[in-house]
């Protein structure tokens, strides 16, 4: 066996990877088993430099908010702002205080300066404006799509008034209250107001779309796409407010449904402007239904990357990560029947591996799922190797530099 894979193994490189892939792919989706680990971000951030160098690639795409990963955009483009305040206003989930994703706005900005437009780096956040505990009101995205239009077409075709807006939508806490991810009751989702505010959305992004033949030649390139942007969020976030307040068994699935219908929306978009490296969880990428098990019981749905690769087949590509172990969270030396047991006997710290050769080339004796200790790390599924494109392996991920354990 280990003669066999020694063939499927390659150095951690762009230009190895593009090997791999054969035709450069619009979406190259490299996920993640874990989150915060600063030493997956940091090769993350050492393959985008190399594919924005030799390659082409001009953005990359992460797990965070999307309205959040304007700020960080305007600042990598244009300078606005300070990093420190992009850091604190420009990323969700907690991403802003990692030292490798400042290391990232702090070179993406660093490449841009003095640099034309059309050889720009640029950033995006692909996520909706989401957390684990709930969602964000539509009130940004909403408001500024019936801005973007109020200035440019005539006010007799908008469905409604900036102050029905703001009377509809109320206090912002009313949506964003915690306790409604595990109490339907306390959403506001299918309100009358949520209610009348969904027609509302939609027929602004119907406007949106009617008007495109002046909008497109009106205002800037950029204006427009972040207009489709506020209708996308918008759109998608009161159909996620909609399934909060939903009481039947099929509430968690529609609301990860939902979630990554809104992520594969936002990279199709971002596909639409060239060639993108994409960044986040495993589970959030890969062609196969993914699964998890909530206080709802086990769900599965589909994923942003199975979405999208439907869409855009050859030219999405997915490379899966795995890990040996994060000894600071308990997990130790894989068993040798898992795959991940096979690549940690590997003398190898860290390689590129061609997925689809390994499936082949297993055989019984490594088919075993791995299980872990910790909640926070979801091993590789043997299953879903033939579905990658490529795999990056890891033996040993270090503890953060202020550990004390």
């Amino acid at each position: 066996m280990a003669t066999d894979i020694k063939e499927t193994i390659h150095a951690v490189d762009a230009a190895a990877l593009m090997g791999l892939l054969g035709d450069r792919p619009r979406l190259l989706a490299l996920g993640e088993p874990t989150h915060g680990e600063d030493t997956l971000l940091e090769l993350r951030n050492e393959l985008f430099r190399q594919l924005v160098e030799r390659e082409g690639y001009r953005t990359i795409a992460i797990e965070s908010d999307c309205l959040m990963g304007l700020v960080v955009d305007d600042h990598v483009s244009s300078g606005t702002g300070t990093l420190d305040e992009v850091m604190e206003r420009g990323f969700s989930h907690g991403w802003g205080a990692s030292a490798a994703n400042r290391e990232l706005v702090r070179w993406m900005r660093a490449y841009n300066d003095g640099r034309p437009v059309s050889e720009r780096v640029r950033f995006a956040g692909f996520d909706g404006p989401l957390e684990i505990t709930g969602a964000a009101s539509p009130r940004q995205a909403l408001t500024a799509l019936h801005g973007y239009l109020s200035a440019q077409v005539d006010a007799r075709l908008l469905p409604c008034t900036a102050e029905t807006l703001d009377r509809l939508l109320g206090a912002d806490d009313r949506w964003t209250d915690e306790a409604a991810m595990t109490d339907p009751a306390r959403s506001v989702g299918r309100s009358p107001e949520a209610s009348r505010l969904r027609l509302l959305a939609d027929d602004l992004v119907a406007l949106l779309d009617e008007q495109m033949p002046h909008l497109i030649t009106a205002t800037t390139p950029d204006d427009w796409d972040r207009a489709r942007l506020y209708g996308r969020t918008a759109t998608g976030l009161l159909r996620y407010h909609h399934w909060m307040a939903d009481t039947s068994p099929a509430r968690m699935t529609r609301l990860l449904g939902v979630r990554d219908r809104m992520m594969a929306h936002n990279l199709l978009a971002v596909a639409s402007r060239g060639p993108a490296l994409v960044h986040a969880h495993n589970a959030h990428l890969q062609r196969e239904k993914s699964s998890m098990r909530t206080w709802e019981g086990p769900v599965e749905w589909w994923s942003a990357g199975a979405l999208v690769s439907a869409r855009l087949g050859e030219r999405y590509a997915f490379v899966a990560t795995a890990l040996g172990t994060i000894r600071h969270h308990g997990v130790t030396t894989p068993p040798p029947d898992t795959v991940e047991g096979l690549l940690y006997a590997l003398p190898e710290d860290r390689c590129l591996i061609d997925a689809p050769r390994l499936a082949a080339a297993l055989d019984d004796t490594h088919r075993e799922p791995r299980v872990s200790p910790w909640f926070g790390y979801s091993p590789l599924d043997p299953t879903h190797l033939a579905g990658s494109d490529a795999l990056l392996f890891l033996k040993d991920v270090p503890p953060p530099r202020d550990y004390e354990g």
